[in-house]
């Protein structure tokens, strides 16, 4: 009988972990910015404000603006050494290296053949992932020579998000979430049951459903809630196993448990 007991415990326990993740509390502190960006592993704080894009280290902050490409619509810290940040009203890449100094500048309206860009993320090498509006796809570009070297598959809804890797790319769209190769081979599509946001944590994704995040394990494609406790979710990162939080007021940093 007390056999069966602890064979009934240690199930429901090891059934319950499949179905949820729980994010700890680790500390919060107050913050008041327009937008949190992330942190690297370095511990460095990637923010914006009024349009500026800051990086601040220990005492330190510097800070890179360029006020005439219009407000910046996206950024990308993945690889601290070759950041990105995303002007869409002017069609426009920068790529800046840790001091925030503009290494390169790259203007898709007098690039040949024009490109139509509405999201942007991290490449490999000199590449970045870019989503063309005019052909609804997915290509893998490379900066230094003007060349695509890889291009998925049209979709046929609109995009919600994009989030990669030097390896993999996510595609959130309004119909489904898709995972492409570097070489622009879809791995999975799944039915997006009203996810807005897709952040990558080595190899799973983070997603956000109206105040709530959820985790898709890579290996499985399972979705699953993360326990939290009752907050504001203005925005959100993951660094490693961190989870962090950002309500407009307060950055929360939470660690997430072995699943």
């Amino acid at each position: 009988m007390k056999w069966a007991f602890y064979f009934l415990f240690f199930f429901s326990v090891h059934l319950y972990s499949q179905d949820s993740l729980k994010a700890v509390l680790v500390e919060s502190s107050p913050l008041k910015v327009q937008s949190i960006i992330g942190t690297d592993n370095f511990d460095a704080q990637y923010y914006i404000n009024n349009n500026v894009f800051y990086k601040k280290i220990d005492s330190k902050t510097i800070n890179f603006s360029a006020i005439q490409l219009g407000e910046i619509a996206s950024t990308d810290i993945y690889n601290p050494l070759k950041m990105i940040l995303f002007y869409k009203d002017f069609n426009t890449v920068i790529v800046l290296d840790n001091r925030l100094a503009d290494i390169y500048k790259i203007d898709f309206n007098v690039r040949q053949p024009y490109r139509n860009v509405s999201h942007v993320s991290v490449g490999n090498d000199n590449t970045i992932w870019t989503f063309n509006q005019d052909l609804q796809q997915l290509q893998l570009y490379d900066y230094l020579n003007n060349q695509i070297r890889a291009t998925a598959l049209p979709v046929v809804s609109n995009v919600l998000h994009l989030a990669s890797n030097y390896n993999y790319a996510w595609l959130l769209t309004e119909n489904y979430i898709y995972k492409y190769s570097y070489f622009g081979s879809m791995l999975y599509k799944i039915k997006n049951d009203g996810y807005t946001v897709a952040e990558e944590r080595n190899d799973d994704v983070i997603l956000k459903k109206d105040n709530k995040l959820y985790f898709l394990k890579d290996k499985t494609e399972e979705i699953i809630p993360i326990i939290l406790p009752e907050l504001l979710i203005n925005q959100f990162f993951v660094t490693g196993e961190t989870l962090y939080i950002y309500d407009s007021e307060t950055l929360y940093k939470f660690q997430l448990k072995n699943y």
